[in-house]
């Protein structure tokens, strides 16, 4: 049928693996043309600034794994931080992997080591995308028409639609907004929405980390930013301008985690205030920085993880010792909303029985 070819066509890794290998190579065409400037430029970036932009992501990073453990907890699966860093940041790397749902696939399975039903898992990570999304929305939509008459002349329209943005994280309505999104893709709905006060404690969370990711941003963009304003309308600038290209790397679904469309549309926001070489070099390093910040806290989930297995390891040798089989925790929801078909096999009526488990 032509909508299943369609929907073969959207999930080829070959396709996002080629559109991916397009735009690097248009990054590496635009790089060499303007390298004398962009090495110029390079070099105006001090060592300090770089370094606090790459301890700003792994704070703002942080603070969003907080927003998706609070989301997890109000859904009735509270996880120790130990284990909340593990599963969401070690899964997040899933999104550098061609492919719409391999990070929450990944997050879903990992939870399971710490008895979380896989809907209520998936349920959350899509939760906390969605508010990641919206509040990202809300701070680009906020900051850029205010940090000049020439900005407000072109970005007024984000200002506009931020109310109706905002308004879509009211618990029934996200939910709803979800489980239309997962009927069009053929999966489950979700069971159960967050509840107010859980979707409170994460948008507290997210609009901190989006804070820090502003902060980070404007390390690097200070330098070559031509405004007459202050250092306001600089942060201002910076954060609107990195919340924007955030999002729409990440509603471009076919580029692995926003690589190309992110940059492109960051570059594209700075261009009114410095040169394209300089704009190219944030759009590069603040790249490297907040991978830089995926990375350390991935490494620190492994070490969590491997101390997590040889924990497991033990007990089920001494339950052994007693002459007791090790416990097993039967998985109450065996299919989350996103797993892909390829690690479960096509969804069935049976796979997704009533439950009165909290899902977001």
């Amino acid at each position: 049928m032509p909508g299943s070819r369609v929907t073969r066509l959207r999930e080829s890794p070959w396709l996002r693996g080629g559109l991916l290998a397009v735009v690097l190579g248009l990054a590496v065409y635009e790089l060499a043309s303007q390298w004398p400037q962009v090495r110029a430029d390079l070099a105006k970036l001090t060592g300090y600034e770089v370094a606090g932009a790459v301890l700003c992501a792994i704070a703002g990073l942080f603070c969003m794994m907080l927003a998706w453990r609070a989301l997890l907890a109000d859904l009735g699966s509270p996880l120790p931080l130990p284990a909340a860093i593990r599963v969401l940041f070690v899964g997040q790397l899933g999104k550098y992997v061609p492919g719409a749902v391999w990070a929450v696939a990944a997050q879903v399975e990992l939870a399971r080591d710490y008895e979380v039903p896989r809907r209520r898992s998936a349920t959350a990570s899509l939760v906390g995308m969605a508010t990641t999304l919206v509040v990202g929305l809300a701070a680009a939509g906020v900051t850029l028409p205010l940090t000049s008459a020439s900005a407000a002349r072109h970005y007024w329209w984000v200002l506009a639609v931020t109310p109706l943005v905002v308004g879509c994280l009211y618990p029934p309505v996200i939910k709803s907004s979800l489980n239309l999104v997962l009927k069009v893709m053929h999966r489950a709905p979700l069971e159960k929405s967050v509840g107010v006060r859980g979707m409170a404690r994460a948008l507290a969370w997210t609009t901190l980390g989006w804070l820090f990711y502003g902060v980070h941003a404007w390390l690097l963009i200070s330098e070559f930013a031509r405004h007459g304003g202050g250092r306001g309308d600089v942060f201002a600038l910076s954060l609107g301008a990195y919340a924007l290209a955030w999002s729409v790397g990440f509603l471009i679904i076919f580029f692995p985690g926003g690589i190309g469309p992110r940059e492109w549309a960051l570059i594209a926001v700075l261009a009114p205030v410095m040169s394209s070489a300089s704009a190219l070099v944030v759009a590069l390093v603040s790249r490297v920085v907040m991978s830089v910040g995926d990375l350390v806290w991935a490494g620190v989930g492994l070490a969590i993880g491997r101390a997590h297995s040889r924990s497991a390891k033990a007990r089920s040798r001494a339950a052994e010792a007693q002459g007791r089989p090790a416990d097993e925790t039967a998985d109450p929801d065996p299919r989350p909303p996103l797993e892909p078909a390829s690690l479960s096999g096509p969804a069935k009526p049976s796979d997704s029985p009533p439950s009165t488990a909290q899902d977001q």
